[in-house]
């Protein structure tokens, strides 16, 4: 395996809440935690960004991860582009280091080490040299001369978002995106003979101009079909579990909508502070940072209507419908609709946290908010009246990222008299920690008189199926080197997510007028979301 990098210090908005799954380290090359075969062709993964905290958590314990089942073709080649003065055996070495870090040295299988670090290349150079990736091009050519690589390429930008243009541009200038023999090959229905694609980090603008921009540099680059904007929430188990729970089972599609439900909530909350990301968090704050990219991208899945097929243009064209059908928030009722906050001092898991503006280069002023909610209602006849509630937030009671669709109550009751008046029907879909998903019901207490208590029919992962589910990043890497787009992000979703959430984005950039809302740390979030909810006469779930 080859692999080729580009160098940064500094991380950049990617978020601290994955799980660290524990898998047998040997002894299991042989079976595919997929659930089914996967083959990627023999190919080559630039990594622009190698030497930065994403490559270093994420992506090179991710490819450690897939070479330990044995799903990368012996051909698979990793190479780094950055500005450090590293050689092959020193970048060799930076990737081990990477591997030992997440796992610990002990835990690590040095024959899968080896078959992705076996002939790591690396090329020294500016984002915008040409003389570097001239260097790169010949030293992919090499590859695909001598290393097996098949002419099968895959870029992938885990850098600061300010370099993706200037990356883009100078692969087109290269040469490397082979659009021609894309456009080609696709004319005539034929197989792309070499594939090149295009891995996109997130953040992917800032708001909908700069999202529109960097679309339009892409697009005069690469063809669609070839760029892969990843989201690695949508990667996780549960998430792509959530349309096998909807449309194949038949005891849930014919209940999925307004008739029946009453409200769904989706929340993402961690217990971390923002740690050494203040820079960036001062830029992005929560809205960027985790509805606009993530949330919003849960919640397509739970409303859209059913694909025509389970491939990635009829998937991502029933998202797409139903982003456009969510009612545009009013300029001047933003209030209504959406609520930030920011966390002051508190206790988080029995020890002390500090304030949001005491955290390491944040400023003593910063209005940027930590906590953030978000009101959408959805004009259609699926969803009329049914308001979707999204929230996220830094410093809150729980690390917890889950889907709570909520039932309405029965009409009638026959329970009036009893002990504790029925609950409603709650169907919750675990995304992390503990994945899986549970439907509570109502249940009589065992003995002789008529008490009602909710119980969970539950399911986790690791338990009916003995099975973990595989890594986010691991599902990423893999999609990306097959082709497969179904879990990717279309330009025009991008830029529908930006335009659904540029209103808030307008109110919250100017100063609040009765000051910013705050929350303690360790608590469930400011008051004013509770009272965005308790005018539907409904409460926040508390995980």
């Amino acid at each position: 395996m080859s692999v080729i990098g580009y160098d940064e210090t500094e991380g950049f908005g990617q978020d601290e809440a994955e799980d660290r799954w524990e898998r047998p380290r040997r002894g299991d090359a042989e079976a595919s935690p997929f659930g089914g075969p996967r083959n990627p062709q023999p190919s080559s993964l630039t990594i622009f960004g190698v030497t930065g905290d994403l490559a270093h958590r994420k992506l090179i314990p991710a490819l450690y991860d897939l070479a330990c089942h044995a799903v990368l073709p012996p051909e698979f080649t990793i190479v780094g582009y950055g500005r450090q003065p590293l050689d092959d055996d020193s970048f060799r070495e930076l990737m081990v280091q990477a591997i030992d870090d997440h796992y610990g040295q002990d835990d690590v299988d040095g024959d899968s080490c080896e078959r992705i670090l076996r002939a790591p290349r690396y090329v020294r150079g500016q984002f915008d040299e040409p003389e570097g990736f001239q260097r790169l091009v010949a030293t992919l050519d090499e590859l695909d001369r001598e290393g097996g690589t098949g002419g099968n390429r895959m870029f992938y930008l885990a850098t600061p978002p300010s370099q993706f243009p200037v990356i883009v541009e100078r692969l087109g200038k290269a040469g490397l995106a082979r659009r021609g023999a894309f456009d080609a090959a696709h004319a005539l229905g034929e197989p792309v003979a070499g594939w090149t694609r295009l891995v996109v980090e997130k953040p992917f603008g800032r708001d909908l101009a700069s999202a529109r921009e960097l679309n339009a540099i892409i697009g005069g680059v690469f063809d669609e079909r070839q760029v892969c904007r990843i989201d690695h929430y949508l990667a996780k188990e549960t998430v792509q579990n959530l349309l096998v729970l909807r449309f194949a089972n038949g005891i849930f599609e014919p209940v999925w909508n307004r008739r029946y439900v009453d409200h769904v909530q989706i929340t993402a909350s961690e217990t971390l502070g923002v740690a050494h990301r203040g820079p960036y968090y001062e830029e992005a704050g929560a809205l960027r940072d985790m509805i606009k990219p993530h949330l919003i991208q849960l919640f397509s899945l739970v409303a859209m209507e059913s694909p025509v097929a389970f491939d990635a243009d009829a998937v991502r064209d029933e998202k797409m419908k139903v982003l456009r059908a969510v009612r545009p928030i009013p300029d001047d009722r933003v209030d209504l609709f959406a609520v930030r906050g920011q966390y002051v001092q508190g206790i988080v898991d029995g020890e002390e946290a500090a304030a949001y503006r005491a955290e390491e280069r944040v400023a003593p002023d910063s209005t940027t908010e930590t906590y953030a909610a978000v009101k959408l209602l959805v004009d259609n006849w699926r969803w009329q009246g049914v308001p979707f509630y999204l929230r996220t937030g830094k410093r809150m009671a729980k690390k917890v990222t889950e889907i709570a669709i909520q039932f309405r109550r029965p009409p009638v009751t026959l329970f009036r008299q009893t002990a504790g008046a029925p609950a409603a029907n709650v169907l919750v879909l675990r995304v992390q920690p503990d994945e899986g998903f549970s439907l509570r019901i109502e249940s009589k207490v065992p003995g002789q008189g008529l008490t009602l208590r909710q119980v969970a029919m539950d399911y986790s992962y690791g338990g009916t199926l003995k099975e973990l589910p595989f890594s986010a990043y691991e599902t990423v890497l893999v999609d990306a080197m097959e082709g497969d787009m179904t879990l990717f992000k279309r330009g025009d979703q991008v830029e529908q997510a930006w335009r659904l959430m540029g209103p808030i984005l307008e109110a919250w950039a100017k100063p609040p007028a009765r000051g910013l809302p705050i929350y303690e740390a360790g608590s469930w979030g400011p008051e004013a979301a509770d009272a965005l909810v308790a005018r539907d006469g409904r409460v926040w779930r508390r995980p």
